[in-house]
């Protein structure tokens, strides 16, 4: 069984940085592409970025795009997700999700993955 264990959120200040870790147990990492989400209270759940399965392709939604980056470690099954810059509207419990893939490319719809993290809280103050 494939399981995904976030890690790294906390509470910060505008304009600092984070890192989110996403390792994954049970399954053959280097299938998977992988992504982050976001959920925020009342809000649904959005798209941060994705990577594929060898890394070279990765996608952000608009609004993180210069400031997050993502990133895989095939050899530790993890991924990552750098968060600079950040600010509060960046507060949300981050998940990682991952599905498999036969195509080196990243996805976007959260109904593309099948698997998912618990999240991590992610809050950022003024």
């Amino acid at each position: 069984q494939v399981q995904l264990v976030e890690s790294g959120g906390g509470l910060v200040q505008a304009g600092d940085s984070l890192r989110l870790s996403c390792t994954v147990s049970g399954g053959t990492f280097n299938q998977y592409a992988m992504g982050w989400f976001r959920q925020a209270p009342g809000k649904e759940r959005e798209f941060v970025a994705s990577i594929s399965v060898s890394g070279g392709g990765r996608c952000y939604e608009d609004s993180v795009k210069g400031r997050f980056t993502i990133s895989r470690d095939n050899a530790k099954n993890t991924v990552y997700l750098q968060m600079n810059t950040l600010a509060p509207w960046d507060t949300a419990a981050y998940f990682c999700a991952a599905r498999v893939s036969q195509y080196d490319i990243c996805y976007r719809a959260a109904l593309e993955y099948r698997t998912w993290g618990q999240g991590t809280q992610v809050s950022v103050s003024l």
